[in-house]
């Protein structure tokens, strides 16, 4: 059932619950205590929804949510960096504000990963100043949480209000939103960090990725991806493909400590047995794994055009010679 959304004309912050997908009533708990916290703010528009990352593109939720223009307050049960790609991949985009809970600067992770000097996506591209600040509701209390999504509610508040702008007088009435969908996996792309490079492309074989208008990689096809397989994010250059639902942190969205962002002993990061296991090689061992399953042949380490796999190759005498015309002043 989809409750009527009341007018958000006057609507100056949105709080979306995004509801986990098992029935824990401890979760639950969580969940009612932000909603009934937030929609006692006048100007604040609750909305109530099942799972973000579960719900398909042309939804009733993800439409009413691509309408919103005020800032955005996202609670979700995955991590804040997935959070925000995952609204920004269904055209709700914005800038990533910090809250309480933030424990490493995302800006300083995003100059550690990749290869240096390399352009971003969103510095091209650039989204929009509304603010979205993410909540992960596994991070804190449920006081915690809702304390959190007071302050952040106040401040918007008191702001708009300093400015003279228009403010409801009173609450408006949580909006909830059902929805029948069933789990999903498919990878989600943090543009900050995301170079273009479209080794993700050329190295899935099942149709998933695509690009759009602009020769922008996207996530075209995400119910084409094999359900448990992350292989892409590992041989990501730039370390932009989560999967949210992923059991490993660093897959799943989490910030990594350290001078060398995600780069320091990749293959442990990514779940590798031991230091000497290369992560490029469990991806492509995670690829034919899938490509059996699906009833194709698997094609190995050969096929492999990742820019990460071909720098660990020895030159050859083509490469050598490309490398001295290089080096001429011609």
């Amino acid at each position: 059932m989809i409750l009527p959304v009341t007018s958000t004309e006057q609507t100056l912050l949105a709080v979306i619950v995004s509801r986990g997908q098992s029935r824990n009533p401890e979760k639950r708990a969580v969940e009612a205590a932000i909603v009934d916290s937030a929609s006692k703010f006048a100007s604040v528009q609750v909305f109530d929804v099942p799972h973000l990352y579960d719900l398909k593109v042309d939804s009733d939720v993800i439409r009413e949510l691509r309408s919103l223009e005020c800032d955005i307050v996202v609670a979700s049960w995955i991590f804040p960096r997935a959070a925000h790609w995952l609204l920004d991949r269904v055209g709700v985009r914005g800038q990533s504000e910090p809250t309480s809970f933030d424990e490493i600067d995302d800006d300083s992770e995003v100059a550690d990963s990749g290869a240096a000097g390399e352009t971003r996506v969103t510095e091209i591209f650039p989204r929009g100043n509304r603010k979205i600040y993410c909540l992960d509701m596994r991070s804190g209390s449920a006081e915690k949480l809702v304390e959190e999504v007071s302050r952040i509610s106040q401040n918007t508040v008191a702001k708009f209000a300093a400015n003279e702008s228009p403010a409801a007088n009173t609450p408006a009435t949580p909006v909830r939103f059902d929805d029948s969908s069933s789990r999903r996996w498919y990878p989600v792309i943090d543009f900050s960090r995301c170079t273009n490079c479209m080794e993700c492309i050329d190295f899935c074989l099942f149709g998933v990725y695509g690009l759009d208008g602009a020769e922008t990689i996207l996530v075209e096809q995400p119910d084409n991806c094999r359900k448990g397989c992350p292989a892409c994010s590992r041989v990501c250059p730039a370390n932009a493909i989560m999967f949210p639902q992923h059991k490993a942190p660093a897959i799943a969205g989490a910030q990594v400590e350290g001078e060398e962002g995600f780069k320091i002993d990749l293959s442990l990061l990514f779940g590798a047995p031991d230091k000497t296991t290369d992560a490029v090689e469990i991806a492509a061992r995670e690829r034919d794994e899938q490509l059996l399953l699906a009833g194709r042949k698997a094609v190995g380490m050969p096929t492999l055009r990742s820019r990460a796999a071909q720098s660990a190759l020895p030159k050859d005498n083509l490469d050598l010679l490309i490398d001295d015309l290089d080096r001429c002043d011609l």
